[in-house]
């Protein structure tokens, strides 16, 4: 839920009706007090200043537990806790190393409300394996994720630092740095996609979001986790015991689990990144029933509330291999479970160019989430490449949030939705059309070139660019399906039948795998229909596990 949409309130108020409502709710929870320290500077960010002012005192008021001081930037105080940036809030500074560099906008607003209630129970909130890994930390580590407002993935990542500096207090030290609001700083480490983590200023580095355990891992040991996580390996000795295990956790996956636990089928709900899918990374939702505009990420937070209310949904646990037997067993890198069926909803993934410079400079300009890194380029020179749905949507927003956007076309007409090409054309976005990139090139590790070829006469040019969005379709995450051998058509999508039913018994696909139209609503029928089937084929007296 985005909490700081602006809405129409009381002057006095930052925060919309409904999200105090929310939030004093979930204050309510708190155990013990939780005090900020706020320093700003009139030279340094000074919008930002104000609305995290007004946001502390807000929460202040929503919750008794809560205070905050504030100081200059050239204060005493500034000089004892080491803050050299406006604005910057600590919290319970006496006690943690926990600091928000930048105004909690958007989507990190969920790490600092998540900050403040961890603090307020003394708690960490780490899994027991991911303490047991911690636990052999005994050197310092500061740890800095560079994040933007509009990027998904980045609260996780946030997340898992917090937890770290609670577990390990003196020790570990968390910094959350929004990227836009410190530009000097993101640019020594060469950010150019986030969530990006920096462990010892720049003595280790993880890019994207990691899984808990993960994350402690290479915090321990700033290198790759392989070795320390096989040292803590979960035990697959006692499985768990479920009717349907769905792996995934997008539109088709958290309808099959309300449909599936509705039916009175035992279900699970396996999303080893975060829940959402594609849809959580699409800036705009236009065409979805009820919601004639929703960003993709409120759209998702809004059925993973609702699924959770029925179904155990599980983030950040990867299914490894399916075993199928007299029962199924679905391995992941957490544990096993035993069960009946499967329903496949592992969607799709980014399509990528094939090209010199692209796998060499992801993360340094070549990105294919507007969502995530968007906000990293305002005021910046940018080319999305591709001409359907999400190119255009990608280029709309990177518009709207101040990049100079070039869209690059192979052909001479889009094959998006008319809206979208007429927003386009409103935009006066410019096209550069029939022509293809051949190659992304760099210079100190950030892209500055790309170098382009006309499809039509060979005629070469080069474009001058901060980053490139790439958006060239998707291509299906197959990768169970082919480990078990199910029947997929010549582009690697699975073939079902019209009951979503695969080449093997008790397995059945949903949603995007499945090819055709890819869309949401389509991922959402196809769910229902996938729990139905397995539940009508489990409940026949002709249901048979062998």
């Amino acid at each position: 839920m985005d909490l700081f949409k602006s809405s129409k309130v009381e002057e006095e108020w930052l925060l919309p009706e409904e999200s105090r409502k929310h939030l004093s709710e979930h204050f309510e929870k708190m155990r013990y007090d939780v005090h900020f320290e706020v320093f700003t500077s009139k030279d340094m960010n000074p919008d930002f200043n104000e609305y995290a002012v007004r946001f502390l005192r807000d929460l202040s008021r929503l919750g008794g537990k809560i205070s905050f001081d504030q100081y200059e930037l050239d204060s005493d105080k500034a000089r004892e806790r080491g803050v050299d940036a406006s604005p910057t809030l600590l919290v319970n500074p006496d006690e943690y190393d926990i600091r928000f560099q930048g105004a909690p906008l958007g989507e990190e607003g969920q790490s600092f409300i998540t900050a403040i209630m961890l603090v307020s129970l003394r708690q960490s909130g780490l899994s027991e394996d991911s303490r047991g890994i911690l636990a052999e930390l005994d050197q310092p580590r500061s740890v800095d994720v560079f994040v933007s407002p509009t990027c998904p993935y980045c609260p996780g990542q946030v997340i898992s630092a917090i937890k770290c500096a609670i577990e390990k207090p003196g020790l570990v030290s968390a910094r959350c740095i929004e990227t836009g609001e410190n530009e000097a700083l993101a640019r020594k480490h060469n950010v150019g996609g986030v969530p990006l983590t920096v462990v010892n200023d720049g003595e280790h580095r993880m890019d994207g979001l990691f899984p808990e355990e993960r994350f402690v891992a290479e915090l321990v040991t700033l290198q790759d986790a392989s070795e320390l996580m096989a040292r803590h390996d979960h035990s697959h000795d006692h499985a768990e015991e479920v009717d349907l295990v769905i792996v995934g956790a997008g539109p088709a996956g958290l309808t099959a689990g309300i449909y599936a636990e509705r039916a009175g089928l035992s279900a699970v709900v396996l999303e080893k990144g975060i829940v959402g899918g594609q849809v959580a990374l699409t800036p705009n939702v236009e065409n979805y029933p009820g919601f004639p505009s929703v960003p993709g990420m409120q759209l998702m937070d809004i059925m993973s509330q609702h699924a959770r209310e029925y179904v155990n949904v599980h983030e950040s646990e990867s299914v490894e291999e399916i075993k199928i037997g007299r029962n199924i067993e679905v391995l992941t890198d957490r544990r096993t479970y035993l069960c009946k069926s499967v329903i496949l909803t592992t969607g799709a993934v980014y399509r990528k160019l094939g090209i010199p410079g692209e796998d060499e400079f992801y993360g340094n300009g070549v990105s294919f989430c507007a969502s995530c890194d968007g906000y990293i380029y305002k005021g910046r020179k940018v080319a999305v490449v591709g001409g359907g749905n999400t190119a255009l949507t990608d280029a709309l927003h990177l518009a709207k949030l101040g990049a100079d956007v070039t869209v690059i076309h192979r052909r001479d007409t889009f094959r998006a939705q008319k809206a979208l090409v007429e927003s386009l054309e409103e935009q006066a976005i410019p096209v550069v059309w029939n022509t293809v990139v051949e190659e992304v090139v760099g210079e100190d590790g950030q892209v500055t070139t790309l170098k382009l070829r006309n499809v039509l006469d060979d005629a070469t040019d080069e474009m001058a660019v901060d980053g490139v969005f790439v958006a060239v379709g998707q291509e299906p995450g197959n990768a169970l399906a082919q480990m078990i051998g199910l029947n997929m058509d010549g582009g690697g999508f699975v073939k079902v039948d019209g009951r979503m039913r695969t080449s093997i018994p008790r397995v059945y696909a949903a949603g995007d795998i499945t090819g055709g139209l890819q869309q949401i609503v389509t991922a959402i029928a196809e769910g229902s229909i996938a729990a139905m089937s397995a539940f009508e084929d489990m409940s026949s007296p002709y249901w048979k596990q062998s």
